[in-house]
């Protein structure tokens, strides 16, 4: 690995202290780092910036993202995009995706070169609005597509079918479709049951539903499922990973499925993901 991307939370305070571990880490191992023009404003000058669709982002070996969970489900755009993994060092709260910090950003680097690393694979699903039979949003989520009633104090209503045949009727404050990435993210804090992140599924999970007999549920990664929002009187929104990206009106369908492409993401550790939730979520204590 030679050409390594570099993605950062903008908010954080210190980015000198990141910009100067990299200068040092590229004299020392004769890397190249890149930033991406979306961010070039955050970078010092004469820091490398590369198109994320340009001829440069193709010859990316790893992405390193600074930050939190929710900085990678920003960065995943530029995964997709390069193919190349992602690498989390972790300046957030949780960092439950991250794989390593900023202190032992040195020992990462060289056991990346090293090769002593794997690759892991996680779902991405497909979103697609429809609204009178016309699709007018789409787009990829690595955590979960939502959909939220947004300004509206009252429950709407969401209808969810799978392949075509009905499921259940529910009114609640929306419904959060996840990969099993994002099983451990708002899915779970709505009541959602956690999935092992190399499982193929999609969990619907309705958001404090009117009533009991709703309750989250595990679908294949073949069904295609779909919502149907009714009974609103203000615009509903859907959401992807965390990002607002389209109001819902009346009758509108979102419909979800598993996505070809996935995210890879670079594993040093020897650690389970069960380890991690006992550390990072407390599992059992």
């Amino acid at each position: 690995m030679k050409n390594f991307a570099i993605y950062i939370k903008p908010s954080f305070a210190d980015k000198q202290a990141i910009f100067a571990k990299l200068e040092a880490l590229a004299a020392e191992h004769g890397v190249r780092f890149h930033g991406i023009r979306e961010q070039r404003h955050l970078m010092p000058k004469g820091f490398s910036v590369l198109d994320p669709e340009g001829k440069t982002a193709k010859k990316l070996d790893c992405i390193l993202v600074f930050g939190g969970d929710g900085t990678i489900l920003r960065a995943k755009d530029l995964a997709l995009s390069s193919g190349a993994p992602i690498l989390g060092i972790n300046m957030g709260w949780l960092g439950f995706l991250s794989e390593t910090t900023l202190g032992e950003l040195n020992k990462s680097i060289c056991d990346l070169l090293k090769g002593k690393y794997r690759l892991l694979p996680r779902m991405t699903v497909q979103c697609q609005l429809r609204r009178q039979g016309e699709i007018i949003f789409k787009g990829l989520a690595l955590n979960d597509a939502v959909i939220h009633k947004a300004d509206t104090p009252r429950l709407i209503g969401v209808r969810i079918f799978s392949g075509g045949r009905f499921v259940f009727d529910t009114r609640c404050d929306g419904v959060v479709a996840s990969t099993p990435t994002g099983s451990t993210a708002y899915s779970l804090a709505a009541g959602g049951p956690i999935l092992a992140p190399e499982l193929r599924a999609i969990v619907l999970t309705p958001l404090n539903p009117h009533l009991l007999t709703i309750r989250p549920m595990v679908f294949s990664s073949r069904d295609r499922i779909l919502m149907r929002v009714h009974g609103l009187e203000e615009p509903a929104a859907l959401q992807l990973d965390g990002v607002n990206c389209s109001p819902l009106q009346e009758n509108d369908e979102v419909l979800i499925t598993a996505a070809k492409q996935q995210v890879q993401f670079v594993k040093l550790s020897n650690r389970t993901f069960y380890q991690i939730l006992r550390r990072k979520m407390h599992l059992g204590k």
